[in-house]
């Protein structure tokens, strides 16, 4: 069950009260991440989506690390066991919506119920946002092999749901890249834990056979 944490011995309070009140509290990262070896592994997954792939191991990356699952409401900071994703999908009208996706540790059953909702959602063709704060944020452009990326906020809320970028893929010295931007609240999430998540969402692309063993 989400908790609240305990602010009052949190070794963060004043960074948290420091960053909470500002109109822009957020701060972004971009960097490429290395995904031939994602590609190379999916080759005997055959039918499955690149894009869900990763999308998989961001999410997971995400429940492991415990500031990623923290969320401001009513002023207050709850932890949620476990967090979702939403990511957005584009139409043949060039419109987009959303769909969303439950996180299991178990990559087949992962990958097929995501590929369903978003068929559903692809065939409902509604753009219809959810209100949910444990989830973690995600897009894709993968015409752009973009080196900054800044998302839509909505200031004077208590948005603080992390957002995840992924953009083009990039030929690189015989490697495949993608550029990967992660934007936090600061008042919850700090650059260290960033580091934290490319670190481990990189280390997950190289080996993807054996973490999806391991999971």
């Amino acid at each position: 069950m989400p908790h609240y944490l305990d602010v009052a011995s949190w070794a963060r309070r004043d960074t948290f009260e420091f960053f909470r009140h500002f109109d822009k509290p957020y701060f972004n990262v971009c960097t490429t991440l290395d995904v031939t070896n994602l590609l190379e592994f999916l080759k005997t997954r055959p039918g499955y989506s690149v894009s869900l792939a990763y999308h998989y191991f961001a999410v997971r990356v995400a429940n492991e690390i415990e500031p990623f699952r923290y969320r401001i409401k009513d002023g207050r900071v709850i932890v949620y066991d476990v967090i979702h994703g939403g990511t957005t999908v584009l139409l043949p009208n060039d419109a987009f919506i959303l769909a969303y996706f439950d996180f299991d540790p178990d990559f087949d059953k992962f990958m097929r119920a995501a590929q369903r909702n978003v068929q559903e959602a692809i065939a409902s063709s509604v753009f219809s946002p959810r209100p949910n704060d444990d989830a973690i944020h995600f897009t894709t452009v993968p015409w752009i092999a973009f080196t900054s990326f800044s998302h839509a906020r909505n200031w004077g809320s208590e948005d603080s749901v992390p957002k995840v970028a992924f953009g083009k893929f990039i030929q690189q010295e015989g490697r495949v890249v993608m550029p990967t931007s992660v934007e936090v609240h600061h008042a919850l999430v700090d650059g260290v834990h960033v580091g934290r998540y490319l670190q481990r969402l990189e280390e997950m692309f190289r080996s993807p056979e054996k973490h999806i063993a391991s999971a």
